[in-house]
């Protein structure tokens, strides 16, 4: 009789498959668009429309406002290329390591005019297909593993292997992926800038995509109902603050979220942010001017770019305290993010958060003159928590010992003590803006949603950075050249099923059924993270590749509660 009834859901599951993808895919598979038509291509399996256009160009009078409505267009739109990446922001380190690592200059086409988006598709899929959608937002340049607002561009990061893979899997999902302003343009914060009222405008991108996909991903073969979020780095900060945006409100737009390196964490007050509108100004030749925002806005592109490029960026000393971030302004942001999270105020949405093993190693490679115990506090105190009394600073020094053992990279003993303080500093950064916040979300969050968390531990031998910042983003994306330390490295295709089930399912585990066997994921039962110490699980990635195992989510306790307490703290 089971067996029967297998075969019988079987058997229900290709007939509705086959209702929704049609018998043979279109070489040149055109969509219309409330705003007109756009062709894109097919290679396999997978159809691809790239640079669609989901605002307006911000240029002109729309530099630094909110994302407009995209004009029409007559005619076909060929949606075969990609559009230009937003503005990037120069990196300044450079022979921070006792070896190389290639870190290339950005070298594709950049522009103002970038508010594109694209999607991935299966090819044969139906416009009634409703297939499930994952909307990844990214902010992170190739290689180099950082993004932090200031850099990042959505055409080097395709969607297509998920797609491929989801099809594999007879699971198969829509991709979407858009750019959105970085740095200064998205991101610029005054007081002239909440006079406008024009703040966060890189958020406001965010936004303004995830509702095209609900007015228009239909017509691909998506069903807006079954929309997830996910993001890496400041994509996945981005993530946790659309949980908490119009008090926890997600007005429909996402059904689940996925965070890769990345929590809700405490923002800074635009105030602190005047200092770079200043140097902007000056830089532009706006000083003087009645109305400099104004100015700004019609100042010659490169002038700009030079602007930016004189503020501190993620690879210098400031680290983490970025020039360019999102920012509480009264109107998006009105209070602590973390706070929020403490207080309810978040989507309720099932939840998939995870972190790398040395989340802080790549971000403190430019702080090698902190060299003694006086000007690690010094340094944490200005850099990231200027609130913080002087017994909170001598619970922080306790807690982040200068011992080499007991730094980041995590268990590797005196190895790659690059400095006296490196290590120390590599361990309480990635605490402080990563693994802490992760843990206070998944431990709010399981109170009332579905959490899955995860600890990804591989590369442990990667010599001074460990597993480090966005080493997991081959895993995730299922293809080896988006992003590896190791041209031949290994891809198990766990964490790309466990997005693809995630976005079928809300559940990271493998279904039990047709084509499960295939999964690496499913050898193992992802537990959900849930209240009492012995159901405080995560998946854990480990070295040797394909290695997976479920731990007990304990590690740095103490310090991690002592850090969003602290962060809780903050105004």
């Amino acid at each position: 009789m089971v067996y029967k009834l297998l075969a019988w859901l079987a058997l229900t599951a290709i007939e509705h498959f086959k209702d929704i993808i049609s018998d043979t895919p279109l070489d040149s598979p055109t969509i219309s668009l409330s705003y007109g038509t756009v062709q894109g291509s097919t290679q396999s399996d997978v159809s691809s429309f790239l640079g669609i256009p989901y605002a307006q160009p911000p240029l002109g009078d729309l530099r630094f406002t909110p994302p407009q409505p995209p004009q029409a267009f007559d005619g076909i739109r060929q949606a075969t290329n990609f559009s230009p990446a937003c503005p990037q922001q120069n990196l300044t380190f450079s022979g921070a390591l006792p070896f190389d690592i290639p870190i290339p200059i950005y070298g594709e086409s950049m522009s103002e005019d970038c508010l594109y988006i694209y999607v991935y598709k299966p090819a044969t899929a139906r416009s009634n297909a409703k297939l499930p959608v994952v909307f990844h937002s990214i902010s992170r340049r190739l290689y180099c593993s950082i993004g932090a607002y200031e850099m990042g561009d959505a055409a080097l990061y395709p969607g297509t292997a998920m797609v491929k893979r989801s099809i594999a899997l007879g699971e198969p999902v829509i991709f979407v992926s858009h750019n959105y302003r970085l740095n200064a343009f998205g991101f610029l914060a005054s007081q002239e800038v909440i006079d406008a009222g024009h703040t966060n405008i890189g958020m406001r991108d965010q936004r303004f995509a995830l509702e095209w996909v609900q007015h228009h991903i239909s017509a691909f073969g998506g069903d807006p109902n079954k929309v997830i979020i996910w993001g890496f780095s400041a994509g996945s900060w981005s993530v946790g603050f659309h949980l908490v945006l119009n008090g926890g409100d997600n007005q429909g737009l996402f059904r689940g979220a996925v965070m890769e390196s990345g929590s809700t964490i405490t923002l800074r007050n635009y105030t602190d942010a005047q200092p770079f509108y200043n140097v902007l100004v000056e830089h532009v030749g706006c000083t003087g001017e009645p109305d400099t925002l104004a100015c700004l806005r019609h100042a010659p592109y490169d002038k700009i770019m030079a602007g930016v490029n004189a503020t501190p960026d993620a690879t210098g000393y400031r680290s983490l305290d970025m020039a360019w971030q999102p920012r509480l302004d009264g109107d998006m942001f009105v209070g602590n993010p973390m706070r929020s999270v403490q207080m309810g105020l978040y989507a309720k949405v099932p939840l998939i958060s995870g972190v790398t093993g040395d989340e802080g190693t790549l971000f403190s490679l430019g702080n090698k003159n902190i060299t003694t115990d006086e000007q690690f506090l010094e340094y944490v105190h200005s850099t990231y928590i200027p609130a913080a009394t002087a017994s909170d600073l001598e619970e922080v020094s306790k807690a982040y010992s200068s011992a080499p053992g007991e730094g980041s990279p995590f268990g590797t003993g005196d190895l790659y003590t690059l400095t006296p303080q490196f290590k120390r500093i590599a361990a309480f950064t990635g605490d402080w803006m990563f693994v802490a916040p992760h843990r206070f979300l998944v431990e709010q969050m399981s109170k009332t949603q579905d959490v899955w968390a995860y600890l990804f531990n591989r590369m442990k031998s990667t010599p001074f950075l460990g597993s480090l910042h966005a080493s997991d983003v081959t895993e995730f994306f299922g293809n080896s050249s988006v992003f590896s330390l190791s041209a031949d490295r290994y891809i198990d295709f766990a964490a790309t099923d466990a997005i693809i089930n995630f976005a079928t399912h809300l559940n990271p585990n493998a279904p039990a059924g047709l084509l499960s066997n295939m999964s690496f994921l499913s050898k193992v039962t992802w537990d959900k993270w849930s209240e009492g110490s012995d159901s405080h699980k995560f998946l854990t990635f480990m070295d040797p590749a394909p290695s997976l195992g479920l731990s007990y989510d304990m590690y740095r306790a103490d310090s991690l509660a002592l850090l969003n307490r602290i962060a809780l703290d903050m105004p």
